[in-house]
Order: structure tokens, then sequence, then C-alpha cells
């Protein structure tokens, strides 16, 4: 079994709008059987954090299109996107790269 684990999450460039305005949030994640992984951190987010229109964030099983997301100061995408094993004290940050005008 999977122990649990703490994480640092930011919202930024807007996105901190659909949870409350809140930009820095330190979570704990329960032990599960297998690890961690960001696929299943964004089931848990909806879940637990989101707070309006999840429409914004989420779509399908990964993060909308204009969400640049970074695991400790690197892009996502060369840390495996969904599949990247969380680790204890990663920091996930999610930048909104859409604005209105």
């Amino acid at each position: 079994m999977a122990a649990p684990i703490g994480l640092r999450l930011e919202f930024r460039g807007g996105a901190e709008l659909l949870f409350n305005g809140v930009k820095d949030q330190h979570v704990t994640l329960p032990g599960q059987p297998a690890p961690w992984d960001i696929r299943q951190l964004l089931v848990w987010i909806k879940n637990n954090l989101l707070k309006e229109r999840p429409e914004l964030f989420i779509q399908g099983d990964t993060v909308r299109p204009g969400i640049l997301v970074l695991v400790n100061d690197a892009d996502w995408e060369l840390m495996g996107q969904l599949d990247y094993r969380l680790e204890d004290q990663d920091n996930v940050v999610f930048i909104s790269t859409l604005h209105g005008g």
C-alpha cells in the first residue's frame, strides 16, 4: 500500500478563480494500493477542491487545453503527463494561459 503523500498545488493565471481565489493549497493525498499519478490527482482535485465550472479546468480525464502544468518547475510533458507518479512534497502548478478579452 502506498503511503499518504503531501503536495503543494498552485493555481495561477486565472485558474485560481475556479478554486475560490485560492492560489496555493497544501494537500495530503490518502494512502491507496497503487502510487498516485497525475491522472488520479486530477480526479481528486475535481472532487475535493474545484468549486465551480469544472469544464474550464478538466476535459475528459486531463486538463483542458490552455492549462499549462508544471511538476517541480518542469513541464509535465517532459515528466510523462498523466502517468507521472507523484512523490511526497512534489509541487504541481496549473497555469491558465487563456484570457478573455
